[in-house]
């Protein structure tokens, strides 16, 4: 299980490269992708809202590292599952810091190395930020890398370098480090090809706990055929691949306290046999040769003590060692420097006490003439120093006014930049105002001139349909007034026909008045006649028998006395009396 200061070492780099302004704060939005980034790696579940959540108290800008650091131990860190892959955390943090620190121009090795070399540092810096490794570790580094690629340790050259960096009382940075080993200081007249091969087997070892690895032949579970494969054996388990280009795992051995390694003799035309005994299953393996045969069970065998013993991994307990005796050294050295400085304060406290003494001694010794010439040169050099201390005040009054008037004037400009800005955004205001009112007055223009145009286009045809009417009201009006015209002269005519029926009427009226009374005088002296021989007759009733007339239908009377016009010709007359009267009534 990789510590919680292994993982945070180049999760730090990733959050420097994302400090912009090299002031130790990173904005929100960045963090949110290194958060996520981080989450996917880590294989943890993200949530987006708990980073704005955790700062909602502080909103005030880019969060620095002391701030970021609950939220990453809370959300991230604390969450993190033990089968997450380290080598991808690395190489993603990798990508956000090296481009801004490395230029493949001068170095001598490639960007491959100069991750593995970066990684290394991770692993053999001290966990002190910002980060740095000490003389023990780079020799440390150094001895490893040569041991690497065969070549010998060069103690006085590395001293010398040793004695430089202790001059300059500076610790190596990454970049630094990688500088170191790009440029050749120590590997000069190195093939690269080696170099590289060198780097790559101290980063397997150190970063990837690759405690062993190379070509063996191991037998299978089920089809019991020997094939050649490539071994690398871990604290806790050995995996095994077809190449050694690692694109193709087969298979993975687990190790723990239950597990035992042993030699097997030679059999099926195999040599060189041991075998590993796990709780399930047991793993045959030939290797080339004795030698490796004995390396490989020694490897496994010690891997199996430390999980049994609850060890880490030998370079891991070798750089806790090494960094207890430095901190151990420096707990003595402090110490010794301790014991030193206070022997230094004691002596010196009786260099002064005897100092005093002796000047004491001079002071008592001396006339008043010297003490009186001592006190004026005394008084001279505060006189001078105060001349001297208000000189230099004065210049530095004089330099402040004018840094002073100089801020006043850019302050000045400033403002009055701002006052023009401010009066071209007004201006600028009120044109686009009366643009969008001229916009406004055009389109309500627009829109009444088109009102009227529609208006104006109704009231033509309103008109044009008046018109048309009246011309045919007028002409209609003048056919009836012909017709009504022809009418009337009918009518009058009519009429004047009529006043002269009426006319005519009249005077057979006033002749028929005229035989009416006639007629009546005749039916009075007829009526005195009847009764003269009425009263005759009821004298002589005895003897004679009055013949009296049979019954009659009423007789009409008119203008011209009783029974003067038959039934028919009386219709007539009436009817034509009828059609007088309307017409008289037509005309009025």
């Amino acid at each position: 299980m990789i510590s919680r200061e292994e993982i945070l070492k180049p999760i730090w780099y990733a959050f420097t490269a994302l400090d912009m302004d090299r002031n130790g704060k990173v904005s929100k939005s960045q963090l949110k992708v290194l958060s996520h980034n981080l989450c996917t790696i880590l294989r943890i579940p993200h949530n987006s809202s708990a980073l704005e959540e955790h700062f909602k108290d502080d909103d005030e800008g880019p969060v620095s590292t002391q701030g970021y650091m609950p939220y990453l131990n809370t959300f991230i860190l604390n969450k993190i599952e033990p089968n997450f892959d380290f080598t991808e955390l690395n190489k993603m943090c990798w990508t956000l810091c090296a481009p801004k620190h490395i230029s493949d121009k001068h170095l001598l090795i490639s960007g491959v190395d100069a991750f593995k070399v970066w990684c290394i540092f991770n692993f053999l810096s001290e966990d002190k930020y910002p980060l740095h490794i000490v003389t023990e570790e780079i020799e440390y580094f150094l001895r490893k890398l040569l041991a690497a690629m065969s070549y010998s340790w060069n103690e006085g050259r590395f001293e010398d370098y040793k004695r430089q960096l202790i001059l300059k009382k500076h610790n190596l940075s990454v970049w630094e480090l990688i500088e170191l080993i790009g440029m050749g200081h120590f590997t000069k007249g190195i093939n690269p090809q080696i170099l590289s091969m060198g780097i790559n087997e101290v980063y397997q070892e150190l970063v990837q706990n690759i405690i062993k690895q190379g070509y063996m032949i191991k037998k299978g579970h089920k089809r019991k055929n020997w094939t050649e494969r490539w071994f690398e054996l871990h604290l806790t388990y050995m995996s095994y691949y077809v190449s050694e280009d690692l694109t193709e795992q087969k298979g993975c051995i687990l190790l723990d306290r239950n597990c035992c390694v042993e030699s097997l003799p030679d059999k099926d035309l195999k040599k060189n046999l041991f075998i590993i005994k796990c709780v399930e299953k047991s793993f045959e393996i030939s290797a080339p040769d004795k030698k490796s045969k004995q390396d490989w069970i020694q490897a496994v065998q010690d891997c199996i003590v430390r999980i049994r013993q609850g060890l880490s991994s030998s370079h891991c307990e070798a750089r806790q060692k090494r960094r207890k005796q430095r901190n151990r050294m420096k707990a003595e050295q402090e110490t010794i420097e301790s014991g030193v400085r206070q022997l230094q304060l004691a002596s010196e406290s009786k260099q002064a006490q005897l100092e005093a003494m002796s000047k004491n001694l001079q002071e008592a010794t001396m006339s008043d003439v010297i003490e009186k010439q001592r006190r004026i040169q005394k008084q001279k050099q505060l006189l001078d120093q105060y001349k001297k201390d208000l000189e230099e005040e004065k210049m530095a009054r004089k330099h402040m006014e004018e840094q002073v008037a100089e801020k006043s004037s850019e302050l000045e400009q400033y403002w009055q930049r701002v006052k023009e800005l401010e009066e071209m955004y007004s201006q600028l205001k009120e044109a686009l105002e009366d643009e969008r009112q001229a916009k406004q007055d055009e389109e309500a223009l627009s829109k009444l001139q088109t009102r009227l145009l529609e208006e104006e286009a109704r009231k033509r045809h309103e008109l044009e349909q008046i018109y048309l009417q009246q011309q045919e009201v007028i002409t209609s009006t003048q056919k009836e007034k012909k017709e009504l015209e022809k009418e009337q002269l009918a009518k009058e005519k009519a009429l004047q026909d009529a006043k002269e029926q009426l006319k005519k009427l009249e005077k057979q009226r006033e002749g028929a008045q005229e035989e009416y009374k006639a007629v009546t005088k005749k039916l009075q002296r007829a009526t005195n006649k009847t009764k003269t021989w009425k009263h005759k007759v009821t004298e002589h009733e005895g003897l004679i028998r009055l013949i009296q007339p049979g019954t009659k239908s009423p007789l009409k009377i008119t203008n011209w006395g009783q029974s003067a016009f038959t039934e028919a010709e009386l219709d007539q007359k009436e009817k034509m009396w009828q059609e007088v009267k309307n017409i008289s009534h037509d005309g009025q």
